[in-house]
């Protein structure tokens, strides 16, 4: 696999080489990438380096990534609702209830077994990689970007670390929202009571949501959120600390509300970035699925 590389700009000057390197290449992560710094796989200007290295304006990043060992997916059969593709990138619009990467518990029926069967008819085994550069929970649907081949996976793992993919999604939480329009900037970590949660934690990683509110009902607000940073559970978590959990969220919110609701109130309907090949911007969207437009309908007719 060839090097990655990357000249430092002025905005990335002053951090730590592992957070950095975790943040420009998410696909592996920092404790990965604190390893490989070890090993000497990782360069600042042709010279070897240390995890708590400052990386500085002008210097060049180069690391060296093994490949990967041979995968262990079983390629399945499954429907997919492609909303785009070509040589380089699939963009699918995930059902609720598919997990992404198999897990404990999971280890078939994930998007990553279909997409392996699905390029493994297409191209050929020794060609298949489950390029997945970021993901949905289990029980939320919407807009997906899968990269056919490394250096397309490379790509857009660099366009989340910019921070220059376009991500949206729309969401029903309890309360009527105030202010209407603004920022939550609380950093996320695991928490430290339930470690399989996420929550606002002092020293967490810091994390961004931008939102607007769309529609106001007796006790629920429509809300569009615009991702800055893409940490786990990061709108779930973001909207319960300010008091505004999202509807039908077991976890984070109320698990059991008025409304018919089978898993959370969260789609992500927009999804925007440029095509590894040309460079061209590309946006998407996709509509509710039935079972959150029903829910629209009955808050709109005044049924809670």
């Amino acid at each position: 696999m060839a090097p990655r590389r990357h000249r430092v700009d002025e905005s990335e000057s002053g951090q730590r080489l592992d957070r950095f390197l975790g943040l420009l290449w998410p696909d592996l992560s920092r404790s990965q990438w604190q390893r490989l710094v070890e090993q000497g796989r990782v360069l600042l200007d042709e010279k070897p380096a240390k995890p708590a290295s400052k990386v500085e304006a002008g210097q060049e990043v180069v690391a060296e990534v093994p490949e990967p060992p041979p995968a262990t997916l079983v390629p399945e059969e499954a429907q997919l609702n492609v909303v785009y593709e070509d040589g380089e990138v699939l963009v699918i619009d995930k059902p609720a209830g598919m997990v992404v990467h198999p897990a404990p518990g999971h280890d078939a029926g994930t998007l990553a077994n279909v997409v392996i069967g699905r390029w493994q008819g297409e191209a050929g085994e020794d060609t298949l990689r489950p390029g997945i550069v970021h993901r949905l929970d289990k029980d939320t649907s919407g807009l997906m970007v899968v990269a056919k081949n490394p250096s397309a996976q490379a790509n857009l793992a660099q366009q989340i670390a910019r921070h220059e993919m376009h991500k949206q999604y729309l969401l029903l939480v309890h309360g009527r929202l105030h202010p209407e329009q603004g920022v939550i900037d609380a950093p996320i970590g695991r928490n430290p009571r339930e470690r399989k949660r996420m929550a606002v934690v002092e020293g967490g990683r810091e994390a961004r949501t931008h939102y607007r509110v769309l529609e106001l009902f007796d006790g629920y607000t429509l809300v569009e959120a615009t991702l800055e940073t893409g940490r786990t559970h990061q709108i779930r978590v973001h909207f319960q600390a300010i008091g505004y959990p999202v509807a039908g969220d077991p976890v984070y919110g109320v698990a059991h509300g008025h409304l018919p609701l089978g898993r959370q109130f969260l789609h992500s309907y927009r999804l925007g970035f440029r095509l590894p090949a040309s460079g061209r911007y590309l946006e998407l969207t996709s509509s509710l699925p039935v079972d959150l437009q029903e829910c629209l309908d009955l808050l709109r007719q005044g049924v809670r």
